[in-house]
């Protein structure tokens, strides 16, 4: 398995496409005048007020709407935090190291906010869920900072290990190791790329996380009351945070500030595979066309998704959740019965599935109607496979076995605003939109491999502009039909069709359907 991290640069936004065996997995776009919330910044806020009936408060961050803090979202140690960050502020606290800081009492876990907080008053946050449509940030006073092995937990003394690692020694060894080097006053989770490190390694990530505590505290002294202490990372260091590991293969990016910054944190946290990073310099072809992204984009968006043979996807949004309806097509039946047909259609389409909802970062609630199978087995089958496609995501995530109607219910966690990209264009021949012509080529392809095994020669009518494109090149795309069918397809430009018009006909000159 080979993955790539493509980055582009433009002149208002960075986009990142991360690529799996060449077919995009995720997109995520990183504007200049974008929003100043990203999950994991932590604010100085203004508690604007508590309200007992939802047991949360309404906090002022600087953002249009305020940001809802819940009870359970406190954490137990917030008095402790509450009274650090007032003595921080005020100049009369300088060692940040919570050694020498004596602990308040934990909060009740079923308390009422009212008798916690109160208005005007300013307590430390960290932005758990962005903005999204009509609701402000979510936010929690539980501070944590993620490294790349490590995330830092101040006012606690939990160490944890990421549940990804299944071997109970490994577990082991890490927590001792993390108990040995963790500072007092500090929690530790140890994350799922921990396995197998040495404590060299964890020591220096939680250094670094430390030094970051300590440059956060000496920002509160001088503070605006509401403003950001902490940014996250730049995008580009936060997707390698969280996603990069050994099966990495290449980093293309095509801007030199940008490409000599992601080297230079590549250097710190795998300096063996700072060679991966590349600095895309050719002027003739833009980056994103070069790995066949553009087209990618274009064709995974829509409303349909096709996928291979011929069976496709209906991604539809409602205010509540998203429901994804699974398609056999036109496909023909090579399997021996419908349940084996149904049973690889389903397949493909639980691949496909969850890489569109890594692609679009799809949350909430998602139902998923697969096509019907009567045999128990092949729904756990296709149950325990769409749980091991979903297993790289790194979004927290639940699915539950198919119901008695075959349907799949997952829950996903949305901290961010859905990828929403328009995918329809303005249609040259009359008012209204239209699919993206470069859609048409995958609907031509997908008819052909469903009626050519039926007719010994096939002749494609099609708009010129589509044909040339059928035919252009080498190898052309007729000619990679020859060597996958081993039948030669005719193709007349007509001037009379519309742009996105086309027709199979037979040697007799009848029409195929």
């Amino acid at each position: 398995m080979n993955k790539e991290l493509i980055i582009r640069s433009g002149s208002d936004a960075v986009d990142f496409a991360l690529l799996k065996d060449g077919k995009l997995i995720e997109l995520h776009k990183e504007e200049e005048k974008q929003s100043n919330f990203a999950v994991g910044d932590i604010f100085i806020a203004k508690i604007r007020k508590p309200v007992a009936g939802l047991n949360a408060a309404f906090v002022n961050l600087g953002h249009e709407k305020d940001a809802f803090l819940h009870y359970h979202d406190l954490g137990p140690n917030l008095p402790s935090l509450m009274k650090f960050i007032k003595l921080v502020s005020a100049g009369k606290l300088k060692d940040y190291s919570l050694k020498n800081f004596p602990f308040e009492a934990e909060i009740d876990k079923d308390g009422a906010i009212t008798d916690i907080l109160s208005a005007n008053q300013s307590v430390l946050v960290q932005v758990v869920k962005e903005p999204i449509s009509t609701k402000g940030p979510r936010i929690s006073s539980e501070i944590s900072l993620a490294g790349r092995y490590v995330v830092l937990v101040p006012f606690s003394d939990r160490v944890s290990v990421s549940q990804k690692i299944e071997s109970r020694e490994e577990k082991d060894r890490l927590k001792r190791l993390v108990q040995s080097i963790k500072p007092k006053g500090f929690g530790v989770i140890v994350r799922t790329v921990a396995e197998g490190k040495k404590v060299a390694e964890l020591d220096k990530d939680l250094q670094t996380l430390m030094d970051r505590w300590s440059a956060m505290c000496r920002r509160l002294q001088t503070a605006h009351h509401p403003s950001k202490v902490l940014g996250e990372l730049n995008k580009a260091s936060s997707i390698l945070r969280d996603v990069f590991n050994d099966t990495f293969t290449g980093i293309h990016v095509d801007d030199e500030d940008l490409y000599l910054e992601t080297k230079e944190y590549l250097q710190e946290i795998a300096p063996d595979k700072v060679s991966i990073v590349k600095h895309y310099q050719s002027k003739e072809l833009p980056l994103f066309e070069k790995y066949n992204i553009e087209r990618q984009i274009k064709t995974s968006f829509g409303k349909t998704v096709s996928m291979s043979k011929g069976a496709y996807l209906i991604i539809e949004h409602t205010e509540a959740l998203h429901v994804i309806d699974v398609n056999s097509g036109n496909r023909s039946a090579k399997a021996s019965s419908q349940e084996d047909t149904a049973l690889e259609v389903n397949m493909i389409a639980a691949a496909e599935i969850a890489r569109q909802l890594r692609l679009r970062d799809m949350g909430g609630i998602i139902v998923v109607d697969f096509i019907d199978m009567q045999n128990p087995e092949n729904r756990k089958v296709l149950y325990d496979f769409l749980r091991e496609e979903m297993s790289d995501d790194k979004a927290k995530h639940k699915i539950l076995p198919p119901s008695k109607f075959g349907l799949i219910q997952i829950t996903r966690q949305r901290v961010r605003p859905e990828v929403n990209i328009k995918t329809k264009e303005e249609n040259p021949n009359e008012n209204g939109e239209i699919d993206a012509p470069i859609l048409i080529i995958d609907k031509i392809a997908s008819d052909l491999e469903r009626i050519i095994k039926d007719h010994k020669k096939v002749v494609l009518n099609a708009h010129p502009f589509v044909a040339a494109y059928l035919t252009k090149g080498f190898p052309s795309l007729r000619s990679k039909w020859f060597f996958e069918h081993k039948k030669w397809v005719k193709i007349i430009p007509r001037d009379a069709y519309t742009y996105l018009e086309y027709h199979f006909f037979d040697k007799e000159g009848n029409e195929i359907k």
